[in-house]
């Protein structure tokens, strides 16, 4: 408000003759405390005799550019009195095009002007003294945020409150030709913020703030905080902070540059024992990160997770990620780039909800560098994958421009034989991310432990292999080589490995099977499918199990001769394919005379299911009509196993096996 013009006004009306009168100022511009007012007109009326006059202002513009928004079509209206003294009153409702209908109280005197701004329970009052003019105090009861999304669009172009209030207060200091001075401390309850690229969004954020913005007229602003979170999210990037329960302090210092940009020269979080936090920092005018350096320190890594973690854990698909120990650590960042990394961990566990990973005790020092070398060793006592338990390991780690590597072979004692770890190199930095190379060798795994751990029918052998090379980019891991597992007397090798998402949701698996002279009474019997004797054969191509459920494949399995083997199968686990299979068995003698023998010889057998769409196309020996052959007998009672349905639903086929797995076929003839 033209408080200069008003109260010149008001001297002009007091020293008038009593008698009606009313006086009109027209102002085409004026600048008081900071704000800016364009097509004034002010006209004061008082009739004769009248103990009350009336003030009526109107403005097409007023602005604060520093401090506030733009409002237009200003107009206040209200009775006016005079006490005698020298002091004015005037209250009565404010309105301008496109804001809503507010209150103005306005007390002017010879000492002090004093305005209050009103608007349901939200309250801005505003005081300045006469000897001090230049400097303006504000109180603030429930004030909306919004009415800060001017001030707060100079110093963040990209940026915009939702909601939230503030109580506090905030001093103006306006002096001719310097600076303008903002100082205060503010209790927030309820921020929301967000950006126009969705970079940065804040919810419920519920806090306190003491600052000190220096703003010139050109030239760059300066900005020192401090204060603490009590409760809210934040999310910036990938990183989302979840603060409740406990509050955090932080402490800044911003200076803005020529570019828009701002860089930090302190930045301080003090969040008890989860998390310390000291250094500097750079960000273009998008508040991209430009440069970031700091020093962390945590002594309860338990409250990570929750309160700083959770969107990077779930990047990796290890949503829900338990710490304990402590660690520290101090990092560079130029360029968007980690150029420098030094961790230090003490007896780190981690443990992730769904039993997919557990390590123990991991302690050392971790070391990298995006230029130039340095030196680490990382170790820990034990852990499991996927139910999978393992021993110790020591790392001794380079890291040498960019890529950290082991700096010798690492053995992993695992399923009472042995894993080697070879090459390995990671690279945090690439085009497409994180990426990871290494090669792997295993030595006499147990298979009898495998099978118990994943909960598979009780297989005996060992598996060994070796994988010269397998990468890890964009959340998926490639195998070269195979591996080769040595079961039931037999071998099978694995090949054209792949995973994708192995820690994420619904993680997939692709790979090549090919069986070679498995014992089939050793198969069935652990299968408890009943009893065949001989030797397997076979492929499983284009295998893909999602979420550990398969959903495709090429699979085709048959018998061949073996010198010294007898090739016999009982009627139990003919009755078992047939029920698997839909299928029926037929013999030489009459269906009565064939139910009198426990077993048959046969002279091949042979079964294909191509799956698809949850439909496996089922294929045998060879092909008779609507028929194909999936036993081929030899001998008395010759007996031959024939199906018919060649598309069989994936779900009932595999709710077949697992009847027949449990002995839950009854016994039928035909």
């Amino acid at each position: 408000m033209p408080a200069r013009i008003l109260t010149l006004l008001l001297l002009a009306l007091c020293a008038w003759p009593a008698q009606a009168r009313t006086a009109t100022a027209r102002i085409g511009s004026l600048e008081v405390a900071g704000a800016e007012l364009d097509g004034v007109v002010v006209r004061l009326s008082w009739p004769a005799g009248a103990a009350h006059g009336e003030l009526s202002i109107q403005a097409a513009r007023i602005a604060a550019p520093a401090l506030g928004p733009e409002y237009r079509q200003v107009r206040w209206r209200c009775p006016l009195s005079h006490d005698g003294a020298g002091a004015w009153h005037c209250a009565g409702p404010l309105q301008g095009r496109g804001g809503a209908r507010m209150h103005l109280s306005v007390d002017l005197s010879s000492v002090c002007t004093g305005a209050r701004l009103s608007q349901g329970n939200a309250r801005l009052q505003l005081r300045r003294e006469a000897v001090a003019p230049d400097v303006t105090r504000l109180d603030l009861v429930r004030v909306p945020l919004l009415w800060a999304q001017a001030l707060l669009q100079r110093a963040w172009t990209q940026a915009s409150v939702g909601d939230g209030v503030a109580d506090g207060t905030i001093v103006v200091h306006t002096p001719p030709r310097q600076p303008l001075h903002v100082e205060g401390r503010l209790d927030v309850d309820g921020l929301a913020l967000d950006t126009t690229d969705a970079a940065v969004a804040v919810a419920g954020l519920d806090g306190a703030i003491g600052f000190d913005w220096l703003q010139p007229d050109t030239g760059p602003a300066r900005i020192v905080a401090s204060g603490e979170v009590r409760d809210g999210e934040v999310l910036v990037g990938n990183t989302y902070v979840a603060i409740a329960g406990r509050p955090a302090g932080f402490a800044l210092e911003a200076r803005q540059q020529a570019d828009g940009g701002w860089r930090l020269p302190r930045l301080a979080l003090r969040d008890g024992d989860a998390l310390q936090v000291e250094g500097d920092a750079s960000f273009a005018a998008d508040a991209s990160l430009r440069a970031l350096s700091l020093q962390a320190r945590s002594a309860r890594l338990a409250a990570l997770p929750e309160r700083y973690l959770s969107g990077w854990l779930g990047l990796a698909g290890l949503s829900g990620l338990e710490l304990d120990g402590a660690a520290d650590a101090t990092l560079q960042v130029s360029g968007g780039m980690l150029q420098a990394l030094d961790a230090r961990l003490h007896d780190v566990s981690m443990r992730d909800p769904r039993d997919r990973l557990r390590i123990e005790g991991l302690a050392g020092e971790l070391r990298h560098r995006a230029r130039g070398a340095a030196q680490g060793r990382l170790s820990w006592r034990e852990g499991a994958l996927y139910g999978l338990a393992f021993g110790a390991i020591e790392l001794p780690l380079a890291s040498r421009d960019g890529v950290l590597r082991l700096r010798a072979p690492a053995s992993l004692p695992m399923l009472g034989g042995e894993l080697r770890l070879l090459d390995f190199a990671l690279d945090p930095g690439g085009a497409e991310g994180l990426r990871l190379g290494f090669g792997l060798e295993l030595d006499g795994l147990d298979v009898g432990q495998l099978s118990a751990a994943l909960g598979w029918p009780a297989f005996r052998g060992s598996l060994d292999g070796r994988i010269p090379q397998a990468r890890y980019a964009s959340q998926r891991l490639d195998f070269d080589g195979g591996l080769s597992m040595r079961v039931f007397d037999g071998r099978v090798d694995v090949s054209a490995l792949s995973m994708e998402r192995p820690f994420g949701v619904a993680p997939t698996l692709s790979a090549d099977l090919s069986l070679h002279g498995l014992d089939l009474e050793g198969l069935t019997g652990a299968f408890d499918f009943g009893s065949i004797t001989g030797r397997l054969h076979g492929r499983i191509d284009g295998l893909r199990l999602v979420d550990w459920t398969a959903t495709a494949f090429d699979a085709w399995l048959h018998t061949e001769p073996a010198p010294g083997v007898r090739q016999r199968i009982s009627q139990r686990a003919v009755q078992d394919i047939s029920s698997v299979g839909d299928a029926s068995f037929v013999g030489s003698l009459q269906g009565r005379l064939v139910a009198l023998f426990d077993d048959f010889g046969y002279r091949r057998i042979g079964i294909g299911c191509r799956l698809a769409n949850e439909v496996c196309r089922m294929s045998g020996l060879h092909s008779a009509g609507a028929g194909f052959t999936i036993v081929e007998g030899s001998g008395v009672p010759r007996l031959q196993v024939v199906g018919f349905n060649r598309n069989v639903d994936w779900p009932t086929l595999v709710e077949r096996l697992a009847a027949a797995a449990a002995g839950d076929v009854a016994p039928v003839v035909d």
